[in-house]
């Protein structure tokens, strides 16, 4: 490519002041041109030092500003970057993420190469520090009794065209053709717009050649957190979308009813005790064998936390799903809602 376009890069971040300094400096890093990039870091006002290393930046480097996020969610912030960019490519990062030094090269070569619409790149998860419970949270994100068929974080050997890609690399005029960012979705806000860019005959290619470093949450309970709201909010994409997006995003919710019809059932059927019972015992044997198996190859005495991790995984997700069709689909919360009563956890 000879010419080329102007990448504007959105960062929403709040309270980050330990990620997004690393985050830009392999932003900084990459070997595209700096004068046809700009970064906006689109902040919800965040409580700790993540504005004043931002601003500290953005004086080095005039490509960097600071966007105000006054709503505190990442849609918005994602809306706001979009409509204060000038970019012909629109690119969202993430505060947790190191990017490689040709991240936004090969973004902007496979979204023109293959004339797609978005693009993505491997998600390679790494322990945010050096304890056990770190490493093995990041081993079980990485895995597919983890993270199902989710390509981009399991790994794929050519191109290929998904559902969803991590950050997303877009042509501006997506956004003109479908709208912005959706600011009911506090989470999972990029499944509801993939989905709407899919079913108005985008297409969205996940390229190996991009590669990005994820740091995950370093602890059993913020893990517990986060996976409950990418549950709960799953039941309003669904009802904005008019269907559920994948198999693999209804897997933890279909384990977490069978065992509580199974076990109310029990009380009144015997044999259904015994459904029952044999639905925990292959669970249990299914997660200790996958874990065993990622021990011996990556971490041995990561075996002692594996297991927990899965478990909370796939409950945190399924109760949240479940609590979100309460919620979405039979009160439709959402529509009385406000946003800043919505507890944001990181």
């Amino acid at each position: 490519m000879n010419n080329l376009p102007i990448v504007s890069i959105i960062i929403p971040c709040r309270n980050e002041e330990k990620f997004i300094g690393k985050c830009l400096d392999s932003i900084i890093a990459n070997d595209y041109l700096k004068n046809d990039l700009e970064i906006l870091v689109s902040d919800g006002m965040s409580e700790d030092k993540t504005r004043e290393i931002v601003k500290r930046y953005s004086k080095v480097y005039p490509f960097i500003s600071l966007i105000n996020n006054v709503k505190k969610i990442i849609p918005a912030a994602l809306n706001m970057g979009i409509q204060n960019s000038k970019g012909k490519i629109i690119i969202r990062m993430d505060a947790h993420n190191i990017y490689r030094k040709d991240y936004i090269s090969q973004s902007v070569k496979c979204l023109y190469e293959y004339n797609a619409d978005n693009v993505g790149g491997l998600w390679i998860v790494l322990p945010v520090n050096n304890t056990i419970i770190a490493k093995s949270i990041a081993l079980s994100l990485s895995n597919f009794f983890g993270a199902g068929n989710a390509h981009y974080k399991i790994g794929t050997d050519a191109p290929k065209y998904v559902d969803t890609v991590p950050f997303g690399c877009y042509k501006r005029e997506v956004f003109d053709k479908i709208g912005f960012f959706d600011e009911d979705m506090i989470r999972n806000e990029d499944d509801e717009f993939n989905h709407r860019l899919i079913k108005n005959g985008g297409k969205i290619l996940l390229c190996p050649e991009i590669v990005s470093y994820y740091h995950p949450r370093e602890s059993l309970l913020k893990t517990w957190r986060m996976y409950y709201q990418y549950g709960y909010f799953k039941p309003l994409v669904a009802k904005k979308v008019g269907s559920v997006l994948t198999w693999r995003q209804l897997m933890p919710t279909i384990f977490i009813s069978s065992l509580f019809i199974t076990a109310i059932f029990s009380f009144l059927v015997t044999k259904v005790a015994w459904i029952f019972f044999i639905i925990i015992i292959l669970y249990v044997v299914t997660n200790l064998i996958v874990s065993l198996n990622i021990a011996i190859k990556k971490c041995f005495k990561c075996f002692l936390f594996l297991p927990i991790i899965f478990t909370i995984l796939h409950f945190s997700y399924g109760f949240g799903y479940l609590k979100g069709i309460w919620d979405f689909i039979v009160l439709k919360r959402h529509r009385r809602k406000k946003i800043e009563d919505v507890p944001l956890t990181r």
